[in-house]
């Protein structure tokens, strides 16, 4: 009788702190030893020259949410776990978006509806607080953290999702007593529709005065905002999808009064930049999304967070809308300023190929800093550490296997989403993840779907290991 369900031999093992060069044996959906000669197993994968690395942890995707009359996003949750193996991840965390006058149960029980038996990876929920009634802080909330839904996420913009400074407080309060994590979106909404209002009265409708509606300033008053409120609240928090670097300097200025802040970036503060919303026609807004993209200077700045370790999670944001689709990017007839456009780009396939390619083989971070802000960080920060996030006896076998020397062109018509584009169409990166495994079923071999849909099981969440006791 073999010793081992699988064994993974030959490759190169990286977690967050260590590289070495070792087997993996795997039962029962473990790991279940770290070595060399490990003996035999029914399954034995051969990853000489590769590199063996946690799977990763996308903790900011978008799937299957409500986003306005006439909208549809492109991913159901089939699809976007499925583009999501294909890129090397084993977990998503998809928000849970609690519309105005719906209850948190009743939320929570339509997201499970769209889930189940749909994923090919593990999944968890954060909550979208969009109606801080006195039965949601009071009862719902409350009683949900304590079933596993351990982080939550507020809106300081947005027509039906922004809340006060206010209720933003009575929803951090609620995190206090609870122990959760608030995540922020951090942009001014008044900022945001006084300059909307005043370009669209002057005729600067195409989508890339997107940009220009959402300028820096939104996002650092925000940012300085939200910290602020954290600080009274006397609570940890993550401000999501930091695009610059006065946001960043906000953020350091906050630690630097004992603010427990995280913070996150993504790809498209990476590699984009406002002047792709200038394409012709419509082109433009298939880079629409919020934050949007700045200007090279602000790109430099996300780099050097990433390399300076300020950043603590890299997420896609993944929030896909079709391009030549009236329910997505191209809007229907008649709405036709840049405000109608849907926030969000996809990005959940290319995610860890670019982060790779730019940041690990030019030599900006090393692979153990690679695994931390992809998928270590995430797991602690939102209470699936150490079952997941890294290799290590006990942990899930949820694992990535790599080449690190292939080099393939991002083609939309080569991914596995439900987009019909991608932003980074045409941009070459170097390392790619050939086989993905989760929970020691393999997923995704060799550029082919190995699993049925429904393999991916919830994640009831403990608590964040940044939240103290």
């Amino acid at each position: 009788m073999a010793e081992f369900d699988m064994i993974i031999r030959g490759g190169t093992v990286a977690t967050g702190s260590d590289v070495m060069t070792c087997d993996v044996g795997i039962s029962a959906g473990r790991i279940a030893a770290l070595g060399l000669d490990l003996g035999s197993a029914d399954t034995e994968l051969d990853a000489s020259g590769k590199l063996v690395l946690p799977g990763g942890i996308d903790s900011h995707v978008h799937i299957a949410q409500p986003s306005g009359p006439d909208i549809v996003q492109s991913d159901d949750f089939e699809s976007g776990t499925r583009s999501a193996a294909f890129g090397g991840n084993t977990t998503v965390i998809p928000f849970c978006l609690q519309q105005r006058g719906q209850g948190l149960r009743q939320a929570i029980k339509e997201y499970h509806e769209k889930a189940d038996n749909q994923c090919y990876t593990d999944y968890g929920f954060h909550l979208i607080i969009s109606d801080p009634t006195p039965t949601v802080l009071g009862q719902e909330l409350p009683a949900a953290i304590g079933d596993g839904y351990s982080s939550f996420k507020v809106f300081m913009t947005y027509e039906g999702l922004a809340l006060t400074d206010e209720e933003i407080l009575k929803v951090m309060t609620v995190a206090r007593g609870t122990g959760a994590l608030v995540m922020v979106h951090a942009e001014n909404y008044d900022i945001i529709r006084h300059l909307t209002a005043k370009l669209e009265a002057e005729g600067n409708i195409a989508p890339h005065f997107h940009a220009t509606s959402r300028p820096i300033p939104a996002e650092r008053e925000a940012t300085h905002r939200a910290c602020t409120l954290a600080e009274i609240a006397d609570v940890p928090l993550v401000i999501v999808h930091v695009s610059n670097g006065e946001a960043i300097e906000e953020i350091q200025r906050a630690r630097a009064r004992g603010v427990k802040v995280l913070s996150e970036t993504c790809p498209q503060y990476l590699m984009l930049t406002a002047k792709d919303l200038e394409g012709l026609n419509m082109e433009g807004a298939k880079y629409v999304c919020s934050p949007p993209p700045r200007d090279k200077p602000s790109q430099d700045a996300c780099w050097a967070g990433i390399e300076q370790a300020i950043f603590d999670f890299y997420s896609s944001d993944h929030c896909p809308f079709r391009y030549n689709d009236e329910k997505g990017k191209l809007v229907p007839k008649g709405r036709t300023s840049f405000r109608w456009v849907p926030n969000g780009i996809p990005g959940v396939e290319t995610r860890l190929p670019i982060l790779f390619s730019e940041g690990v083989v030019k030599k900006r971070i090393d692979l153990s800093h690679f695994v931390r802000i992809t998928a270590t960080n995430h797991a602690k920060a939102y209470g699936l550490y150490p079952r997941k996030g890294s290799i290590a006896i006990g942990a899930d076998a949820d694992i990535a296997i790599w080449d690190p020397t292939l080099t393939r062109t991002i083609r939309h018509a080569d991914l596995h989403d439900g987009c019909d584009y991608t932003p980074y169409e045409g941009i070459e990166v170097t390392g790619w993840p050939v086989t993905t495994i989760v929970r020691g079923q393999v997923i995704v071999e060799n550029g082919a779907l190995k699993a049925r849909k429904g393999v991916g099981s919830f994640l009831k969440r403990g608590k964040s290991a940044f939240v103290p006791d």
